[in-house]
């Protein structure tokens, strides 16, 4: 999963046209590791369908302002700029929920084809 390091990166990574999760996260949270290690299977599965970019919420906590994200760990996907769903909650995540989740947004991208 690529670390976004500028806000430019971010900028750039949204406007693909292939979706592309934003995981929202922090180096403190707990709930964050957890998901980070069911991650790279998750991501590899989907690999053909979606990007991933990891957003590390200290680093960046103006843009999580903008996204009304204020819980970590959180996801968003996006294509071509806009936002097409998400996942954001204060809560832990499970595997299944955020594969749920990536499931939605490869069938909300395959309908607007």
């Amino acid at each position: 999963m690529k670390e976004i390091k500028t806000q430019k990166e971010f900028d750039e990574a949204i406007l693909s046209t292939k979706p592309v999760v934003a995981k929202l996260y922090a180096d403190w949270c707990p709930d964050c590791r957890h998901v980070d290690v069911f991650m790279p299977v998750v991501e590899e599965a989907y690999k053909d369908q979606i990007d991933m970019v990891a957003v590390n919420r200290d680093n960046f906590p103006e843009l999580l302002e903008k996204l009304d994200v204020f819980g970590v760990p959180s996801f968003i996907a996006f294509q071509e700029g806009k936002e097409l769903s998400r996942f954001v909650s204060k809560l832990g995540k499970s595997r299944e929920e955020v594969e749920q989740f990536l499931n939605q947004v490869v069938e909300v991208n395959c309908e607007s084809r």
